[in-house]
């Protein structure tokens, strides 16, 4: 009985621990159109940095564009939309000038 308790105590660790091996660090980059001012990308920076899940945000006035690194297991793309538009700019997945 004592072995038979070692090895489920080993499988079940083996188990958390592949949960953790398939979370996926993704990287997107939005389109940020309404930025309009120097400051706006602060403003944008601080509200995706809230989304939990998120471990980067670069957000650049000139290109308009926010390049956001997250967790996928915990966020999505909707809610790193959903970040930007609840301060006042709404976004949009940059399309891949590669794919055209």
């Amino acid at each position: 009985m004592g072995n038979l308790m070692k090895y489920s105590m080993v499988l079940v660790l083996l188990l958390l621990l592949s949960g953790l091996l398939f979370a996926a660090e993704q990287s997107v980059v939005l389109s940020i159109p309404g930025m309009n001012c120097p400051v706006c990308p602060i403003t944008i920076k601080k509200s995706l940095q809230k989304v939990e899940g998120v471990t980067t945000v670069n957000v650049n006035f000139e290109s308009k564009l926010a390049n956001v690194t997250f967790d996928d297991e915990i966020t999505d793309l909707n809610h790193l939309k959903q970040a930007t538009e609840n301060v006042g700019y709404p976004s949009q997945l940059q399309e891949d000038s590669h794919g055209k």
